[in-house]
């Protein structure tokens, strides 16, 4: 039996389609129909990782000990010229998450401020509406739109330099590679240590941002809808109150679940396994184009309606029809 007969045959044993090999061997379905069609035969590494994944020694797969006369005087398959994978070292998976430490710290504050951008804002608009300053309203609106661009800009910048100090990293996220021995069960032990803190991180997170709207409710409790300006101040008060809890609340959550991250990517698993990057790969564009549209709408509605209590509405409505979009557009490219 040669080795592509015996390649169909433990493939089939195992129950898997030549989609669902390929992924294991990080290789296109149509490599894996060439070796079974002996067009073409697997290099040494996947020679090794086929007979890891059936449980077969490398002799089996490559000795033709079944009627080997049968194949003299046949040309030889042609060689699979299929790059290897790109191999991540202990090396350099420990200075990822070390980077990844570093980075989620930056994006969660970044994050954090770009919240909090709008209180100062807010606070003074309510205050000298409310005659509680003595500052006229182009004063208090020059001085919240100044603070909300300083914080904003601090964000921006702590984005773009975590961005450009991770970009050697960008591979581990978008392409397929290999680790190197001993670097997995480093990862799912590091992985596994930080697995309390997370969990505990995530929930306080969330936690906090359910019960960010628990001082909007108070204050309508205690001072009723506030007719004039001077009686809406607590709900300003209130409003601003609301965001601080969000905001350390989403610090918690962007936190702990880059460094989680971190350990997903380097093992291939969840939302980063290779069937989910060659997913997002297609919704790449398609991301882009809709957060952008989200950031201008969202400055377009709050600059216009100057409204910037209300306008916070926009993120979490456009984190749900998000998920609507590439739920359809997934569906869309079933269909093709």
């Amino acid at each position: 039996m040669i080795f592509a007969d015996k390649l169909i045959d433990l493939r089939k044993k195992n129950g898997w389609s030549q989609e669902e090999l390929a992924d294991r061997l990080a290789v296109s379905r149509q490599s894996v129909s060439k070796w079974e069609s002996a067009q073409s035969v697997p290099d040494m590494n996947r020679i090794l990782k086929l007979s890891e994944l059936f449980g077969v020694s490398t002799d089996y797969l490559l000795k033709d000990e079944l009627e080997p006369e049968a194949l003299r005087g046949q040309s030889l398959p042609i060689p699979d010229t299929e790059p290897p994978l790109r191999q991540v070292s202990m090396e350099e998976a420990s200075a990822f998450l070390e980077h990844r430490k570093l980075a989620a710290r930056r994006i969660a504050l970044g994050v954090m401020l770009c919240i909090l951008s709008p209180v100062l804002f807010i606070l003074l608009g309510g205050a000298q509406e409310a005659g509680k300053l003595a500052l006229s309203q182009a004063q208090a609106v020059g001085i919240g739109l100044v603070a909300l661009f300083l914080l904003v800009g601090t964000a921006v910048a702590l984005f773009v330099t975590t961005g450009l100090q991770g970009s050697r990293f960008e591979y581990l996220e978008k392409e397929l590679f290999e680790t190197a021995y001993g670097v997995d069960g480093m990862v799912k032990d590091r992985r596994e240590k930080f697995r309390s803190a997370f969990n505990q991180r995530l929930t306080l997170g969330i936690v906090l941002c359910v019960v960010s709207v628990i001082p909007l409710f108070l204050t309508l409790i205690l001072f009723g809808e506030g007719e004039t300006p001077a009686e809406s101040f607590p709900h300003v008060i209130s409003l601003a109150v609301l965001l601080v809890l969000v905001s350390v609340g989403v610090l918690l959550i962007v936190h702990a679940s880059m460094i989680w991250g971190g350990y997903q990517m380097l093992l291939e698993d969840g939302s980063y396994s290779r069937a989910a990057k060659a997913e997002n790969k297609q919704n790449e564009t398609l991301s882009t184009v809709y957060w952008c549209a989200v950031v201008a709408g969202y400055l377009a509605w709050s600059f216009i309606s100057k409204d910037w209590n209300k306008t916070w509405i926009v993120w979490p409505i456009a984190g749900v029809v998000y998920g609507l979009v590439l739920a359809v557009a997934k569906a869309l490219r079933n269909k093709r």
